[in-house]
């Protein structure tokens, strides 16, 4: 048994309610209990879209730090290799061959000591932030 309510609406609403209710297979009761099924779900929603901005503002203000860090990240990379192209005086034609062949074979050692770090969870940052937290500082 349904338990029995008695609700009080204004003139115009209830014009509204009567005319829907004269549509076949509706009644007052079931558009009511529809309407009020319908708010309901949208305050739980709304305080469920309450929470999720809170944490989706959160999320945004770290992904923009993380963009700032990278953008910083890629203009220091960008300044050294700039800086290290005009400094580095060019080798004469005869040394090119060797050099490359060098150059190569430091370019893999140095590949594979950054993937020997990574895998290691060994990072440069690493090093500078536990110095730092140590009090040493400095280079």
């Amino acid at each position: 048994m349904k338990p029995r309510h008695h609700l009080y609406l204004d003139d115009e609403l209830t014009e509204q309610l009567d005319a829907l209710a004269r549509k076949p297979g509706s009644s007052k009761s079931a558009i009511v209990a529809d309407a009020l099924r319908g708010y309901l779900a949208r305050r739980g929603t709304k305080e469920l879209d309450d929470l999720l901005k809170t944490r989706l503002d959160r999320i945004s203000r770290q992904l923009g730090r993380i963009e700032r860090d990278q953008q910083v990240l890629l203009e220091t990379l960008a300044l050294f290799i700039r800086y290290q192209l005009t400094v580095t005086a060019p080798l004469p034609e005869a040394d090119q061959a060797a050099a490359r062949a060098l150059g190569q074979e430091r370019f893999q050692a140095f590949i594979d000591q950054v993937g020997r770090r990574l895998a290691d969870g060994r990072t440069v940052a690493n090093e500078l932030f536990a110095r730092d937290s140590a009090g040493e500082g400095g280079p």
